[in-house]
């Protein structure tokens, strides 16, 4: 009788454990010839292997047939894209503190916007384009010269703490300051993954940027009062009722 106890609910119906659902794994290759391509069924050019971060195999026009132009326009890439990513995400920040009320201005207010103070008055303009015009020069000839001469920076030639700039190739400075979690320390599988990350990522965000201009320049807001006026009426704030997006329909 017990035994019948245990084996029955309290609702006299007989206890079952539900069988474990199958779980399925679906694993996408980012590098190597069975990686996805932009054109499922074309081939890739031969120059584009799948060896490189984010190789979809589009070069339709063959500009990066030649070894030395395929490297530089890699290094190109990975640069606009690391400044596409710090842009967006300093138009939606100011964007979204702007929305909430707080003194940030529009992205393409900024350049009219006060500079710091300092205990002597205001920046000049002159002295803020030529401190940056100074740090830039260092950063980018340092650079340049590391892709000429990969490693070359990383030899203690600025007081001895290039050491610390030293990563895994040219393009990924790492090293304990610029990769201080040591995500390129790891495994070479999860390298590969932030690789893939980031540059997928760099895209995206230099196609975004290319859209908070074009936003700007039909509707004069930011993307964030786009967003808020096309949420509010949805049907009669679209890119169709601008009068730019779409010029020979009117609102």
């Amino acid at each position: 009788m017990m035994l019948l106890q245990r084996n029955t609910t309290t609702f006299g119906a007989r206890a079952t454990r539900s069988a474990p659902k199958a779980v399925r794994s679906v694993s996408v290759r980012a590098y190597g010839p069975d990686r996805p391509l932009w054109y499922p069924g074309n081939p890739a050019p031969a120059w584009l292997d799948g060896t490189l971060a984010g190789d979809y195999g589009f070069d339709p026009l063959g500009l990066s047939s030649d070894p030395a132009t395929l490297r530089w326009m890699v290094q190109a890439e990975l640069q606009n894209a690391r400044w596409a990513m710090l842009g967006a995400a300093g138009v939606m920040l100011t964007s979204i503190g702007a929305a909430v009320g707080l003194p940030f201005p529009q992205w393409y207010e900024a350049g009219a916007a006060p500079l710091p103070s300092t205990v002597h008055g205001e920046w000049s303009f002159g002295t803020l384009v030529a401190t940056m015009f100074l740090l830039f020069h260092w950063a980018e000839q340092k650079r340049i010269n590391d892709f000429w001469k990969p490693g070359s920076q990383g030899d203690g030639s600025f007081f001895g703490i290039t050491d610390d700039f030293k990563g895994t190739e040219n393009g990924y400075p790492g090293g304990r300051l610029f990769d201080p979690i040591g995500f390129s320390r790891g495994s070479e599988a999860m390298y590969k993954k932030y690789k893939q990350n980031e540059i997928v990522n760099g895209r995206l965000a230099m196609v975004a940027n290319l859209g908070f201009w074009a936003q700007y320049a039909a509707t004069g807001k930011g993307p964030i009062q786009n967003l808020t006026d096309h949420l509010a009426d949805p049907y009669h704030t679209t890119f169709t009722s601008n009068g730019v997006s779409v010029p020979f329909l009117n609102n």
